[in-house]
């Protein structure tokens, strides 16, 4: 998916500070270091829009993508990260709690996992948190390159399991790397979002 315009239009911490132009909004949360970043720049075929760092926990704020002024995708800080102290943890946990309770544009939450591992306690716990919630949520399971052919099914299990995921949930694997998964992810997007992205370069 190509777009003509993306923008790292901007970066806050409460309300007064989020976008005005009520457009559709997707959410990115998932454990530090999961690949949230890398997410971000295979879908908008952009090699740095977001910024990847080998230091987990350097997103401290929501950032908004502006995506062709169709949509935004919002970049949550992660979490699970040990060096982080607790009391950033708290502000971390306010920050994304304020926003998913209060922000009518945000359509849905793109939850990441690690394919190549049992999700954690605090995946599960954020899971059931939008499920709690009714948020629409996919999950997404990240660097499945990493998985040979013949443990996907495993891993899908344990990430089912783990998770507690209903059969009609939405479980999609993806890679950074070859490119799996870009389109069924684009496709919940879409039906998320209501925005037709057939026409992004329009």
């Amino acid at each position: 998916m190509q777009f003509s315009q993306i923008d790292m239009e901007m970066s806050a911490v409460d309300e007064k500070q989020y976008p005005t132009k009520h457009l559709p909004e997707i959410v990115l949360s998932g454990r530090s270091n999961v690949g949230k970043s890398s997410l971000i720049n295979t879908l908008l075929s952009r090699k740095s829009i977001a910024r990847t760092s080998s230091t987990p926990g350097k997103t401290q704020t929501l950032n908004f993508y502006n995506i062709a002024s169709k949509l935004y995708f919002v970049d949550v800080p992660g979490y699970g990260y040990a060096k982080v102290s607790k009391k950033q943890r708290e502000q971390f946990g306010k920050i994304i709690e304020t926003y998913l309770q209060t922000r009518s544009e945000m359509k849905g939450v793109m939850l990441l996992v690690d394919a190549r591992h049992t999700p954690t306690e605090d995946d599960f716990n954020m899971y059931n948190y939008l499920k709690y919630y009714e948020i629409d949520t996919l999950v997404v399971a990240t660097k499945v390159d990493k998985i040979k052919r013949n443990q996907r099914d495993k891993q899908a299990r344990l990430i089912m399991d783990k998770l507690q995921l209903e059969p009609e949930d939405n479980l999609i694997f993806f890679s950074s790397e070859t490119g799996e998964g870009h389109d069924d992810v684009w496709q919940w997007i879409q039906t998320q979002s209501g925005v037709p992205l057939i026409d992004a370069q329009d």
